[in-house]
């Protein structure tokens, strides 16, 4: 009594395990062919040689509609990363380190790697420049009781004067500070990111420096020395960063915490 049988003693219960049986390995054989649509096939690490073709793809491509009417987007019809990069395995082994032969920051080596983003500015959801200057910006300002770091002297990792904050940029979607812009002591301008930037007091440099008041901040960015803010990767159009640009800028900063000095690239132990 209370037995729900279709024939035989094939039940409900039974039914509904091969149902959601034959959903789930449909699901995984879906899932599985959708990521095998981007980025493949396999190279192997250091002979280039293609890997074996994998089963349960179909060969098709994996198209992007991209936003404010740029197009589609297919990855692999995007050309290859450069492969000869400046630098050389330590021993001949897969997954050996790499060891910079030139100047890692610059050439993009580790930490300082960047993706080779579309060159063109990110824009906000109505087609506005997302990262522009403050005084670009829509009613975007420094808070009356906020620190305004314009006109503040910038000391890098080595504890020197790198130059002064000429400008601050926001980002107009999440009305955040991103960069500073800073001029340098030879008087070029770059940008430095937000989250590489402190505020500090005239105690952070030890009393060495008697010109700056305890009243008076600083831009403390520990990322670089002062003599490597004119290598900044520079931007094409005053006024404006693209996506590829904003990758080197923070590549730059990023690589510094372990190439600016040569004890950063050492171990610890």
């Amino acid at each position: 009594m209370g037995n729900t049988y279709i024939a035989g003693v094939f039940d409900v219960a039974e039914l509904s395990f091969i149902l959601f049986f034959i959903f789930f390995v449909g699901l995984v054989v879906y899932l599985n062919r959708e990521s095998r649509r981007e980025g493949y096939p396999l190279e192997h690490e250091q002979s280039g040689a293609v890997q074996p073709g994998v089963p349960l793809t179909d060969g098709t491509k994996k198209t992007f509609k991209l936003p404010h009417g740029r197009g589609t987007y297919t990855p692999e019809d995007l050309p290859r990363d450069p492969v000869n990069i400046a630098a050389k395995q330590a021993f001949g082994a897969p997954g050996a380190p790499w060891v910079p032969t030139g100047n890692p920051m610059a050439d993009g080596l580790g930490p300082a790697a960047y993706a080779n983003r579309n060159d063109y500015p990110d824009l906000t959801f109505d087609g506005r420049p997302r990262i522009v200057p403050i005084g670009n910006s829509h009613e975007i300002e420094i808070a009356p009781k906020d620190q305004n770091p314009v006109g503040l002297p910038v000391y890098a990792a080595d504890k020197k004067l790198a130059g002064t904050v000429s400008d601050v940029w926001v980002d107009q979607s999440e009305h955040i500070i991103r960069y500073l812009e800073v001029t340098t002591n030879s008087g070029k301008k770059v940008l430095a990111p937000m989250f590489v930037c402190a505020v500090q007091g005239k105690s952070w440099l030890g009393g060495i420096m008697p010109i700056v008041d305890d009243q008076v901040p600083l831009i403390d960015i520990d990322a670089i020395r002062a003599d490597q803010f004119d290598a900044v990767p520079d931007l094409a159009t005053p006024g404006q960063i693209t996506r590829l640009e904003e990758d080197k800028i923070m590549a730059y900063y990023g690589g510094g915490y372990m190439y600016a000095t040569p004890e950063r690239a050492e171990p610890w132990l």
